[in-house]
């Protein structure tokens, strides 16, 4: 008798061996981590974190609507069904591929500070930062006025078009998902230490809030049917009568005599003079990629100093998951965020360095002071004074949009003017109160903006659109994503499912590490001075399409309840 026939459990072992070996080996990559094939279409492409989403961004293209149509669509859904994360009372930036002009556009559709609040009343009410659960920390919404200015220069269908699915939604109910029912429980157990909020705070204070999303008494769970009839209403009213319904009226008048009852300084002036901006995205080339992001005040010039310090480096000779490759980026991500911190803010109000940010001599002078041997603690480099959903469409003339939105906090201030179905943002926390900061409060003024939509070009040519969600995660969450692809020969579906890495702070700080990289690496990460722990949240939400010519690849990453979807 055959000696594995006489050990079937060894037989079963070396089965198991082998076809984990030849299943590593099918996968461009060759890394042993779970992943699925990317989605492969030739007319149309949607990849949201939300599948209804995605089914709507499908069904625009269908209709013979363009990319921006169906990122509107998409993202006006997101805004009911998703509504801690993003909605109509958040701001939003793009970056748009037109394939009649073969070039890209970006949009900054983010709001500014009131005019009639100083930074004189902070310090007269003794404030050491913007207050997150409150009218001083909410800036003007732009995210309506974004999708108006989108629409008017690469709209097809009507607006009313774009926006029926989603009011046709929140009359009739969706189903709470896995993953917002996780953030819901998140909110109903750690909200008041996340806000800071006093001891004796009740849901029942927030009494409109609480009817919408703790409509019996508790936050949504998964499985439950959610409504929102207010929501429906208001972006009925925007349907018939655009972006004045908002900034001119009655649901702008509705936010400006809300926030002025509880102490807010927010007028229907600042409300009527808002504007979104059209800019020329900066880019950076990481190994003949041109990798572009929105220039500041959003936190993008971050990703590309990381990948500029990184290009000196032989990532792909070391290997995905090795000792160089985390320790490496680390530290190239150490040195961005401490500039990141200093240099980047409202470009309208400062001079700012960012062409010597973005400089490869920089970058030179800047890996300079990273070791091989050893973990640092840096500063800013140059000598001068002074929570969020990502989606991504492309449709059939090559069109692509790459689109992220966000309340800023989880449900923004809490605050929600009644009757209109959502809340504020608050992105004035992004402010900082210390004098002479590029970043110091003022009137009429743009936060700091950590939510950034990213694109690459080969060759003067549309490649990818993707963005990452997640606060501070999201620059080297970028940077980790084009390493993927460029240095580690993963497909997109592969990048997005890798293991990641996160790290807190600019200084020494701590690496979080997602299971998957091997205890060898974390015991050599040890000996250079890390400070290493596994992590289980706050590795970001991944949404992309790649362009090959013909084809279309979607990829939505496994860490949340997206799709991609195509036709």
């Amino acid at each position: 008798m055959p000696v594995l026939h006489r050990f079937p459990l060894l037989l079963t072992l070396l089965i198991v061996f082998i076809s984990s070996e030849l299943l590593a080996q099918d996968r461009l990559s060759g890394e042993l981590f779970a992943t699925r094939s990317e989605v492969i279409a030739k007319n149309g492409m949607a990849a949201t974190n939300h599948p209804l989403a995605s089914q709507i961004a499908i069904d625009i293209l269908k209709q013979g609507g363009s990319a921006v149509d169906a990122a509107i669509a998409a993202n006006a859904f997101l805004g009911f069904a998703d509504p801690a994360m993003n909605g109509l009372g958040g701001d939003m930036f793009v970056i748009i591929w037109s394939a009649e002009d073969e070039k890209l556009y970006g949009l900054d559709a983010s709001g500014k500070s009131p005019q009639g609040m100083t930074l004189e009343h902070f310090r007269e009410r003794n404030l050491n930062s913007v207050p997150a659960s409150s009218p001083l920390a909410v800036t003007v919404p732009g995210v309506v006025d974004g999708w108006f200015e989108m629409y008017e220069k690469f709209g097809v269908l009507g607006f009313d078009e774009l926006l029926s699915p989603t009011i046709d939604y929140a009359r009739q109910g969706v189903g709470v998902p896995a993953e917002i029912a996780d953030l819901m429980d998140f909110l109903d157990r750690d909200l008041i230490r996340f806000y800071g909020l006093p001891d004796d705070f009740k849901w029942e204070d927030l009494e409109y809030f609480s009817s919408i999303f703790r409509p019996d008494g508790r936050f949504l769970q998964k499985g439950d049917l959610f409504k929102n009839e207010d929501l429906a209403n208001t972006l009925q009213k925007i349907a018939e009568d655009g972006r004045d319904a908002f900034y001119r009226g009655e649901i702008g008048e509705a936010i400006v005599e809300h926030l002025q009852e509880l102490g807010g300084f927010m007028t229907m002036e600042d409300l009527k003079n808002h504007s979104s901006v059209w800019v020329d995205p900066v880019s950076a080339n990481y190994r003949g990629y041109d990798v572009w992001q929105i220039p500041p005040p959003t936190q993008g010039l971050a990703a590309h100093q990381i990948l500029n310090i990184l290009e000196g480096f032989d990532l792909s000779g070391y290997g995905f998951g090795s000792p160089e490759h985390v320790h490496y980026f680390t530290e190239a991500k150490k040195l961005a965020y401490a500039d990141l911190q200093t240099y980047v803010a409202d470009p309208d109000f400062s001079d700012l360095p960012v062409e010597e940010l973005l400089s490869k001599e920089y970058a030179d002078q800047r890996r300079e002071l990273i070791r091989d041997d050893w973990t640092g603690s840096y500063g800013p480099g140059l000598n001068i004074e002074n929570h969020t959903i990502y989606l991504t469409t492309a449709d059939k003339d090559g069109n692509m949009v790459s689109l992220i939105q966000s309340n800023s906090w989880l449900f923004g201030s809490l605050i929600m003017p009644p009757g209109l179905g959502f809340p504020l943002q608050n992105r004035g926390t992004g402010f900082t109160l210390q004098e002479g900061h590029y970043n110091t409060y003022e009137p009429g003024k743009r936060p700091f903006h950590t939510i950034i939509p990213a694109f690459v070009t080969k060759d003067g040519k549309p490649y990818i659109s993707f963005g990452l969600t997640g606060g501070g995660m999201q620059p080297q969450g970028h940077a980790q994503i084009i390493m993927n692809i460029v240095d580690f020969g993963m497909n997109l579906q592969e990048a997005s499912d890798a293991p990641r890495i996160r790290h807190s702070g600019s200084g020494t700080g701590a690496i979080e590490l997602e299971s998957g990289f091997d205890y060898k690496t974390v015991r050599a990460l040890l000996k250079k001075g890390h400070t290493v722990k596994y992590g289980f949240e706050s590795f970001g939400g991944f949404q992309g399409i790649l362009f090959d010519g013909t084809f279309y690849y979607g990829a939505s990453e496994s860490r949340k309840d997206g799709q991609a979807a195509g036709y």
